[in-house]
């Protein structure tokens, strides 16, 4: 990863269902979500353009959008949440997404 730079959003909390037990589906419970990812930014930082990198405002309304998708496993999320970061931006090289039940 010499040549990339990371972009990392910390402890991002939602609300959710996920879960194989039922309560889980209908009491819900609060996560945590953390993503690290690789990129090359050389040409946001030439630019100062968003446009030219990956842009956390939007990768955190993505994050939002898979939470709200109930999931039996926490491996799906967050394996959804990287498949969504790598389709959103061609510039993320590799990625790490913690999801946590609190």
């Amino acid at each position: 990863m010499d040549n990339y730079q990371t972009i990392s959003l910390t402890d991002l909390r939602f609300y959710a269902y996920h879960g194989v037990e039922p309560q889980e589906r209908i009491i819900g419970a609060e996560y945590s979500v953390s993503a690290t990812m690789y990129a090359d930014v050389t040409k946001a930082a030439q630019t100062d353009n968003v446009c030219d990198t990956v842009n956390y405002a939007s990768v955190a309304l993505s994050v939002k959008k898979i939470m709200d998708q109930p999931k039996n496993l926490l491996e799906s999320v967050a394996y959804n949440i990287i498949q969504e970061l790598f389709s959103q931006y061609s510039i993320i090289k590799a990625a790490t997404v913690t999801v946590s039940k609190l």
